[in-house]
């Protein structure tokens, strides 16, 4: 397993397994504590693990965390996602950056999305299972939700939206969510 660090997003990582493979399919690590020590993070600090499955369309954020955030690590185990980190950190190097990403089941590489950045994706496939390694236990009290389709944000979203949540529907832009975060400080 490589990490290779995310230009567009300091401190974020993809972490590509190498897969073994033959005529049963492959064999690959998915998690492996002494690559993430080797960037810096802590392995011990996932505390939760969560699964989603979504159908082709649908679209999953933008969400992040307020108070003292929470940093994860996200895969598309079964099927295929576009996946979008936007770095809302104003300290960042890399304040406003976004990454796109196209996380698979074929390739099984896992996204690092540092505290302090927004995450969302859209299922590309008819089902796709995306697994969250966070490193809090999850507080809807901090949820914070950005508006997928802000023009400010501008995220080529490949398909067409078929379903989201109203949650995520009624969010407010980015410039609002920035303000809120501002005064939380």
């Amino acid at each position: 397993m490589k990490a290779n660090a995310v230009p567009a997003v300091a401190g974020a990582y993809l972490f590509r397994p190498t897969p073994y493979a033959d005529e049963r399919g492959f064999f690959c690590r998915t998690f492996d504590a002494d690559v993430l020590r080797s960037v810096g993070l802590d392995p011990h600090a996932f505390v939760q693990d969560s699964l989603s499955r979504s159908a082709r369309g649908v679209l999953r954020g933008m969400h992040l965390r307020s108070g003292a955030g929470e940093a994860k690590l996200v895969r598309c185990s079964s099927g295929k996602v576009f996946d979008v980190v936007v770095d809302l950190r104003p300290d960042s190097p890399t304040y406003l950056g976004r990454a796109f990403f196209e996380l698979s089941g074929e390739t099984q590489e896992t996204l690092y999305i540092p505290v302090g950045c927004a995450h969302g994706f859209q299922a590309l496939t008819a089902t796709a299972d995306t697994t969250y390694r966070i490193d809090r236990p999850h507080d809807p009290a901090e949820d914070v939700t950005i508006r997928y389709d802000d023009p400010e944000l501008a995220i080529p979203w490949p398909l067409p939206v078929t379903s989201v949540s109203p949650r995520d529907r009624e969010a407010p832009g980015l410039a609002e969510v920035i303000e809120r975060l501002e005064s939380e400080r």
